[in-house]
C-alpha cells in the first residue's frame, strides 16, 4: 500500500475528526460525573463511532440510501439535534436535570449521542472514510484504512482519558466559563451543519 496514501488518509480523518477540538467537548458533556463514568462513556461512543466508520466504509453510502436518507439530509439532522446540545450547554438545562436526579439515578449518558453521533463520526467523517475506502486497493488498502481510522479514534480516546486532568486544572469556575464558550461554538456548528446540508440540496448557495 502507497505509504503516501495512509498519510493522507490519517491527516484527512485526524483533521475531519478532531480529537484535540473534541476533548473540551467531552469535558463539558461530562462534566459533573466521576471517573469510572467518564471513562465508560469514553470506551463506549469511540467504540460506536468505530463500528459506524466500519460499517460506511464497506457499505458506503448505499447505507442510508437504502432508508431513503440523503448525505445531505444527514447533515442537516445532525445539525438540528447538535443544536438542541448546545441549548442544553448554554442554558445549563443538563445540570439542572442533574440536580433533580436522585442519588441512586445513574449520570446522563452521551455516549451515542452527541459524541459518536455526530462529533466524532459525523457526516465529515463519514463522508472521508467513504472516500477512503473507494480509493482503497484490495483487501490490504482496505484493512489499511480501516487501521488508520482506528489509530485516530485510539487518540480521541487518549485525549478523553485525560479529561479528568484537563478538569482539574480549569477548575469549577473555568469548566462553566468553557462550556458556555463551547455550546456557542457547538451551535454554530450545528448552523454549519445545517447549512452545508441545504447547500448540498441547492439551497444557501451563498452561505459557507
Amino acid at each position: 500500500m502507497d505509504s503516501a496514501f495512509l498519510i493522507t488518509a490519517f491527516v484527512t480523518l485526524f483533521v475531519v475528526i478532531d480529537p484535540v477540538g473534541l476533548t473540551p467537548l467531552f469535558i463539558a458533556l461530562t462534566a459533573g460525573t466521576d471517573t469510572a463514568h467518564r471513562r465508560s462513556v469514553a470506551l463506549r461512543s469511540c467504540t460506536v463511532a468505530f463500528i459506524l466508520l466500519v460499517l460506511f466504509a464497506f457499505l458506503g453510502e448505499s447505507v442510508l440510501g437504502f432508508i431513503g436518507i440523503s448525505m445531505p439530509a444527514f447533515r442537516i439532522a445532525g445539525g438540528i439535534l447538535l443544536f438542541l446540545t448546545a441549548l442544553d450547554m448554554l442554558f445549563e438545562r443538563r445540570s439542572k436535570r442533574r440536580e433533580d436526579q436522585t442519588e441512586t439515578e445513574d449520570f446522563p449518558d452521551p455516549s451515542v449521542f452527541p459524541i459518536a453521533i455526530p462529533l466524532i463520526a459525523g457526516p465529515g467523517a463519514i463522508a472521508s472514510i467513504i472516500l477512503l475506502a473507494g480509493q482503497a486497493e484490495g483487501a490490504v488498502g482496505m484493512a489499511s484504512v480501516l487501521a488508520v481510522m482506528a489509530g485516530v479514534l485510539v487518540i480521541v480516546l487518549a485525549f478523553f482519558l485525560s479529561a479528568g486532568l484537563i478538569e482539574r486544572a480549569l477548575g469549577k469556575t473555568g469548566i462553566i466559563v468553557v462550556t458556555r464558550l463551547l455550546g456557542m461554538l457547538l451551535a454554530a456548528l450545528s448552523v454549519q451543519f445545517v447549512l452545508d446540508g441545504l447547500r448540498d440540496f441547492g439551497f444557501a448557495s451563498g452561505m459557507g
